[in-house]
């Protein structure tokens, strides 16, 4: 799957100390916002719609290190607007080194190849580069041209100078699946060390509301796309997902998996809905009424959802929360995401359920970059 034993390891350790320690709820991966402005203006952003005196600010270095050390998760994603234009980012990036953090670094790529020479090469940073697909849907996606050569060019160079990169790829509902699975196969060729799917969400913020995927929509688009896929395409999603974007298994939403923290505080509830914020990563989980979201909660906010950050926690959680689970996780791993499964979806728990719960959270994967 591309990602380093020792990253298995270490989360691996962290999940079996929440366990052991009855945690009911815990975080895997902290989405770090250490600012919202950014070199881009994409269509379907809502992270860049707030008023520009906002735009203009940033946290520190002490202020990450202090959300970090709250929230106890092992790996950090470090999402924005774009991170590389923080004057600090080396300094933040270097002090969640220390801490033995694993780093996703979420970038346009369009200052990576200049900003390589502020970063060391270690197991712990990975940039994470967004790629909405073949050059021309890309560059629509992002809203300016010649966008998606740079970031492939920018890929070349972080792979050549020694540093993991993966891709991040968000699919709307006019995407061809015959142009993404020639764009699949063109990144296992550029060597990234593995890639991430999700559809795109309804951002309340967002300029362009009509690209979105409604439920049905996503599914069918999965479906077809994954058809007969090759088993050279590397994901670091966990299987189980996969079936859920496929419509074939169903699951509840976990979001307290990928909490964040960005210019505001502590966002309630989840990286994708903004219903305020608190002080403190306690007061996040101990006081945000997690049974309100979900698609089975009712909230028209969570109909159409589909995305990783929420979901992803939940179908690893199956994996490692029985030996059947861990059977169908691994039976899929061999069958590839291309398989046909004739199984009809099997529902989870509501997400306040007991057997949600107190199943650990991936182990495997970076659940949320």
């Amino acid at each position: 799957m591309g990602v380093p034993l020792s990253q298995m390891w270490t989360v691996a350790r962290y999940v079996l100390r929440q366990r052991l320690g009855r945690r009911r709820r815990y975080p895997l991966v902290l989405m770090l916002e250490p600012l919202f402005r950014c070199n881009l203006a994409c269509a379907g952003c809502g992270k860049i719609q707030h008023p520009a005196e906002v735009l203009r600010t940033q946290l520190s270095p002490a202020q990450c290190f202090e959300a970090v050390d709250e929230c106890g998760a092992p790996i950090v994603s470090l999402p924005g607007g774009e991170p590389l234009l923080h004057p600090q980012i080396h300094e933040i990036v270097e002090g969640l080194v220390a801490r033995r953090k694993y780093v996703y670094l979420c970038t346009n790529a369009i200052l990576l190849e200049q900003s390589l020479q502020r970063f060391q090469p270690t197991k712990f940073l990975t940039f994470s580069v967004h790629l909405d697909g073949p050059q021309p849907e890309h560059d629509q996606s992002v809203c300016r041209t010649g966008v998606h050569e740079v970031a492939v060019e920018a890929i070349r160079a972080a792979l050549a100078a020694g540093f993991r990169v993966t891709t991040n790829t968000t699919l709307y509902n006019d995407a061809k699946p015959e142009r993404y699975r020639e764009f699949f196969d063109s990144l296992m060729e550029l060597g990234v060390e593995s890639m991430m799917i999700s559809p795109g969400y309804p951002y309340e913020r967002a300029p362009d509301q009509m690209h979105f995927l409604r439920r049905e929509e996503t599914t069918r688009l999965f479906r077809q796309l994954f058809r007969r896929a090759p088993r050279r395409w590397r994901f670091n999603q966990s299987p189980l997902f996969l079936e859920f974007l496929k419509g074939q298994r169903d699951l509840a939403c976990t979001p307290w998996g990928n909490p964040t923290y960005n210019l505001f505080g502590w966002q309630r509830p989840c990286y994708l809905l903004d219903e305020g914020y608190v002080e403190s990563f306690a007061a996040l989980m101990d006081t945000t009424d997690w049974s309100a979201y979900g698609s089975g909660s009712g909230n028209p906010a969570c109909r159409d959802c589909m995305v990783h950050s929420g979901f992803e926690p939940t179908a690893v959680a199956e994996t490692f929360g029985s030996l059947k689970g861990l059977w169908e996780t691994a039976r899929l791993q061999l069958l590839g995401v291309g398989h046909e499964s004739r199984r009809p979806p099997e529902a989870t728990g509501p997400p306040d359920s007991d057997a949600s719960e107190l199943l650990p959270l991936p182990v495997v994967t970076p659940a949320a970059l």
